[in-house]
């Protein structure tokens, strides 16, 4: 592996995603990748996603606007594919402008979002509550309304950041929304026993979501929001035309993608990278190279099967080294990360559905002092032997992993930013990886902060 000294290509656009089931370390790379970028997109998802970024030691959390914002000059985009809070989008805002960071005129939020409301979140919690009440495993969704909101969009019944601009069609359409989903939350969900939080319970009325205090915060919102209400689409493709280089950032990960994850304990948005196009209005064509984001080992928070789980809880195990090592805590929610080892088989199915053209490997630093490191090349499934991870919750909770052993390193490589640098079986275990996977690894980070990274080949070099 050697640095990459080629040229930066003018026009060149990147598609940064999660290839395990989020939590990869994305916030820093599309920070990172922006002293190249000039444009940085958002193009599925909401506030259920959480990039941390540590610049200078300082630690910023992010949920909705893209990465990029913490470059000075460079402008941001939110997605058609995403679902927009408008009251968390300006929570976010409140936030970096205490901090000093400008927002406002770098920020453009396309008028196709479609909007979370009050109700949205209200389906969620509750549906989640009756599992419960019933027995059954949660999905393990953060309850902010992102599913009910793309249900909506799905429906043909959405409100849209465009419907903002206009009282009278918002109102009416607000009301037919209520009236659907109310019914939905009292005779269905039993709202009307739950107990609530103070923030849904200021929108509600025996169980049912009021009119007046959603449609009136919306519209205070909306005087706020239209100075950054564009068409997304068009303005990226005239900065693409005028030589831009563009970044497009995906949340959660491939493992969690709605068509392609461990399906039903997924999100509800396609996260892989073909989504980019169709989330940000730019043509296929326009997507030049795919980063897949991968930690050296596996985390997943919420339910679902995860073949290489550890025991993560129990001092002194592998798994607690990596949950402890690693602050394996979720950035939006603060729940703990279930970690486990690296799943090469895993990583194949990423490859596949995204068209990998590099890895970026993210918190190896993590892994220093452990003796000894397993690695899944592959899944007993049914009898058989397979190399690739299985489509779908069901077959995947039944896969057995099939590890090779390889040796640990007890030599820091915290901060390397030369691979030479690295532990010597850190690099080989890096080798590994690339002959396992069949994709090259391109990055490697070695610490949270923005600095603390390896390059081997840059994204935006042709």
């Amino acid at each position: 592996m050697m640095n990459s000294n080629s040229a930066v290509v003018p026009g060149r656009n990147v598609v940064v995603v999660g290839t395990q089931w989020g939590d990869e370390g994305k916030g820093k790379l599309v920070d990172w990748l922006t002293e190249t970028a000039t444009g940085v997109v958002r193009f599925q998802g909401g506030h259920n996603a959480g990039h941390t970024l540590v610049i200078n030691g300082v630690k910023t959390a992010l949920h909705l606007i893209p990465s990029g914002i913490m470059r000075a000059g460079v402008k941001c985009y939110i997605g058609n594919g995403v679902v927009l809070s408008v009251g968390k989008l300006f929570e976010e805002i409140a936030g970096l402008e205490t901090a000093g960071v400008e927002v406002r005129s770098r920020l453009r939020v396309s008028e196709g979002c479609p909007l979370i409301l009050p109700f949205h979140a209200a389906i969620d919690i509750a549906r989640e509550a009756a599992k419960v009440k019933a027995g059954t495993e949660k999905i393990g969704t953060t309850g902010r309304g992102i599913g009910p909101a793309y249900e909506d969009k799905i429906a043909r019944r959405a409100l849209r950041v465009q419907d903002l601009k206009y009282p009278e069609r918002f109102a009416a359409k607000l009301r037919e929304l209520l009236d659907l989903h109310n019914h939905l939350l009292t005779s269905y969900l039993h709202s009307a026993d739950m107990v609530w939080d103070d923030k849904i319970a200021g929108y509600m009325k025996d169980g049912a979501i009021q009119f007046e205090p959603v449609f009136a915060e919306a519209m205070e919102q909306a005087e706020r929001l239209k100075p950054m209400i564009a068409d997304v689409s068009s303005e990226l493709n005239a900065a693409h035309k005028a030589g831009a280089n563009l970044l497009f950032e995906g949340a959660q990960g491939t493992l969690l993608d709605i068509d392609h994850g461990t399906y039903p304990f997924v999100t509800s948005s396609n996260c892989v990278a073909g989504n980019a196009a169709a989330g940000s209005g730019v043509g296929p064509g326009l997507l030049h190279y795919v980063l897949g984001i991968t930690k050296a080992y596996c985390t997943r928070v919420g339910g679902g099967p995860f073949p290489t789980e550890l025991e993560w809880e129990k001092e002194g195990t592998p798994g607690w080294h990596m949950a402890t090592v690693g602050a394996e805590k979720g950035v939006t929610t603060g729940r703990s990360r279930r970690c486990g080892w690296f799943d090469a088989a895993l990583l194949k199915r990423s490859a596949q559905v995204n068209g990998l053209s590099g890895l970026c490997i993210t918190k190896l630093d993590v892994l220093d002092g452990l003796t000894e490191l397993k690695l899944c090349t592959g899944y007993e499934l049914d009898g058989q032997t397979i190399d690739i991870l299985p489509m779908g919750a069901d077959e995947i909770a039944r896969c057995t992993p099939i590890y090779e052993t390889l040796p640990g390193w007890s030599d820091s490589s915290v901060g390397a930013t030369r691979y030479e640098d690295l532990p010597v079986n850190a690099q080989r275990y890096l080798q590994r990886i690339q002959e396992t996977t069949g994709v090259p690894i391109h990055i490697v980070s070695t610490s949270p902060d923005r600095d603390h990274t390896i390059l081997v080949h840059h994204p935006y070099h042709g």
